[in-house]
């Protein structure tokens, strides 16, 4: 500890540690044990992996799911001195041998890598011969099968943690419920009571106030008045990139003047906007989620959500961002019935058809595996081919790897190559090789207006050359590549199912998770609208979900919509239960699919896949989204019983759902009786769980314990 607090001062430059910062760093150094941070974005988390890593003999891996963060981070620490370095997929290959040369000599502390990059044989290779003091996971909840930011590369931090031995974790996040955090500490063998860290949720110079209303005109004229009375920058999140760029627009002809950011965006233009902003004394700026990752400015003074949330976790990060140096700030959640549907599509617009599950299994399973014994696919075209999105695809892909250990993932590679002459002395080299790999491109490459384009995959199967000699020949060019292939090897102890019996079985498994994922978003967006409009005090409503009871003194904070009115609001979301035949037959007539009733309630509902895209059905046809007013379960059971009557069958499970009841009564709420304004309810078959058997490999010291 006496380097720890060397370390603190002269390299960092502060005199003493806050928080629990102090106990983090004891743990790790002093006890030699796994530790779990939950604080709150600005508060200090990085630095309790940052100290210990210049205390450790041997390297520091951080896992960071965000390129921008990870390069911030770096650029703060090489100018504090230290030896620190990101890889990632957008470094020149000069860098990338740079990075790797100081990683085998022992002189880098501190290492940045995305958590896909678990996936590279090189990299893993590379980590074998070094020595992980410490392995720090940041954004850990998106291990959890119980978190809304779940990420199944995550689960496999996990394993190639018990592989290389690292002799220490750190978890890291800014939000976690007590199921998330119960899930990093089974994976990452942490000590549920002492090794979890955590501060009070509760902020109380932010004030959370609820608005309900009707549409986007009344939306602004609350927030307009809202926004010219600010006293410090503001924040308006929005749910889709093209409310961000609306939004602005309505508000610049009443004196103010916004910027906007969403993932839409050139990179350029959004590191300008966010660089604006941190340096603006009342700046305001629309924003989809995309913004907010990584912003530490102390003044912000109003955080609106224009648009609900989808979860409360998003919520609680969101609402985080204001008034970090402690002085009084607004939080406003603006309740609107036309938004839900919105949440709604996203939520359900992951599950696809259980046949398409089913064919997708049979190519995998029947795919001719290469000499190596792997397998490899363009999950971009099978995205399209079985209408299931590619996000989705990824998800499966890991259920075959860690639920039933039938593959593992290995390193990708890119099968199509654009060969464009940046130089002339770049051409001169290309057309002067006359090497065996050269030539075999040259042979298969097509032209188009200013290049030659060649698929190595193709290439290599009709001309009988190896497809890895030719895209070497081609990187040795320093050429452009896309559409990458990613790469599975097959394991030999548990091969793929083969028989119908047993492709139907494992498909039937992969839905029910499916399924239960459907009915776990919906169920996050009925505990947004539950915490909105509860007759309870707003903070201690949101301490509570974070399983924090005692978070606000007294369970009052007397500034909230709750505490001030002394009711919560009203709010009652309706959806028809009842399609309009008409408008079922429109839908019919516009798109002649039969063997998806599901594909044909997403268009009625708004809900884009794949096969929507392909079949211009989806966002610029003019019935898509044209149903949105009902339930989607009803959509659904519509047009299952017209693809019947062409001898369709509907073996999908009923879609989780919701309706609403009326609100209990203030007498009800202060006498403690159970109820709510919202039965916002989830209905359906299927389990969100998503696990995997650990054997004690591994960290064996902790799991002897």
């Amino acid at each position: 500890m006496e380097k720890a607090y060397e370390v603190l001062r002269d390299t960092f430059g502060f005199d003493s540690f806050r928080l629990s910062q102090e106990e983090v760093i004891r743990r790790l150094l002093v006890e030699n044990e796994n530790a779990l941070v939950l604080y709150p974005t600005g508060g200090g988390k990085s630095l309790t992996y940052q100290v210990p890593a210049l205390c450790l003999e041997g390297i520091t891996l951080v896992i960071s799911p965000l390129i921008a963060l990870m390069k911030d981070q770096v650029d703060s620490l090489v100018r504090r001195g230290v030896k620190a370095a990101n890889l990632d997929s957008t470094q020149p290959m000069d860098r990338i041998s740079w990075i790797r040369g100081e990683v085998l000599s022992g002189s880098m502390k501190i290492l940045y890598v995305a958590p896909e990059r678990l996936n590279n044989e090189n990299f893993v290779n590379m980590m074998r011969r070094v020595k992980i003091a410490l392995l720090a996971v940041d954004e850990s909840h998106c291990i959890s099968q119980w978190g809304s930011s779940f990420r199944p590369e995550y689960l496999k931090i996990a394993r190639f943690a018990e592989e290389m031995d690292v002799e220490r974790v750190l978890c890291l996040t800014a939000t976690a419920t007590k199921m998330v955090s119960e899930d990093i500490c089974k994976n990452f063998y942490i000590s549920p009571t002492e090794g979890v860290f955590r501060t009070p949720m509760y902020r109380p110079n932010l004030a959370f106030q609820v608005e309900v209303v009707n549409n986007l005109e009344e939306k602004l004229d609350k927030l307009i008045p809202l926004l010219q009375s600010r006293t410090g920058p503001a924040i308006v999140y929005v749910t889709l990139q093209k409310h961000a760029e609306d939004v602005a627009n309505h508000l610049r002809p009443h004196g103010l003047e916004p910027m906007v950011y969403h993932a839409g965006l050139p990179s350029e233009e959004r590191e300008r906007i966010q660089m604006q902003f941190m340096e603006s004394e009342n700046g305001i700026v629309c924003a989809t989620i995309a913004f907010g990752m990584g912003i530490d400015k102390a003044n912000i003074r109003q955080v609106v959500h224009l648009y609900m949330p989808k979860t409360l976790e998003n919520y609680s990060q969101e609402v985080g961002r204001a008034g970090r140096d402690g002085l009084p700030s607004q939080c406003v959640m603006f309740l609107c019935a036309a938004d839900i549907p919105i949440l709604e599509g996203f939520a359900r617009g992951d599950t696809c058809s259980k046949k398409d599950i089913q064919l997708w299994i049979q190519e995998v399973a029947m795919k001719q595996s290469a000499a190596d014994g792997t397998i490899d696919f363009n999950l971009y075209e099978q995205a399209k081919q079985y209408d299931i999105r590619q996000n989705v695809l990824n998800l499966c892909y890991a259920q075959l790897e860690l639920d039933y250990n039938h593959l593992r993932a290995v390193t990708p590679f890119y099968s199509v190559f654009e060969i464009n002459s940046r130089t002339s002395d770049g051409w001169q080299k290309v057309m002067s090789d006359n090497s065996p790999a050269a030539k075999v491109v040259k042979q298969y490459w097509t032209s188009k207006t200013s290049a030659h384009v060649i698929d190595v995959v193709q290439a290599a199967k009709y001309s009988k050359t190896d497809r890895n000699d030719l895209a070497k020949k081609i990187s040795d060019w320093e050429l452009d590549a896309s559409q990458v292939r990613y790469r599975f090897a097959l394991q030999s102890s548990n091969p793929l199912p083969k028989t119908v019996a047993e492709i139907t079985q494992l498909a039937d498994l992969i839905h029910e998770r499916m399924q239960g994922r459907e009915n776990e978003a919906i169920e996050k967006i009925r505990k947004v609208i539950e915490f909105a409009i509860d007759d309870d005090c707003l903070p201690q409503s949101l301490c509570e979900y974070f399983d924090d009871s005692e978070g606000v003194p007294g369970g009052m904070c007397g500034k909230c919509t709750f505490c001030e009115t002394g009711s919560g609001v009203e709010f009652n979301p309706t959806a028809q239960s009842t399609p309009d035949p008409k408008q079922i037959k429109a839908i019919l007539n516009a798109c002649h699919v039969r063997d998806d009733p599901r594909l044909l309630a997403r268009m009625a509902f708004g809900i884009t896949s794949p096969r929507l895209t392909a079949g211009k059905w989806s966002t610029y046809h003019p019935l898509f989204g044209s149903m949105v007013a009902y339930d989607f379960n009803a959509l659904v059971a519509a047009f299952d019983a017209e693809c019947k009557k062409v001898g369709y069958e509907n073996l999908e499970a009923p879609a989780p759902t919701y309706s609403t009841s009326r609100k209990r009564t203030s007498t009800q709420a202060n006498s403690g009786s159970s109820g709510s304004k919202s039965n916002y309810t989830s209905r359906g078959s299927g389990s969100s769980s998503y696990s995997r058997g650990r054997g004690r490999g591994g960290y064996a010291k902790r799991a002897r314990r």
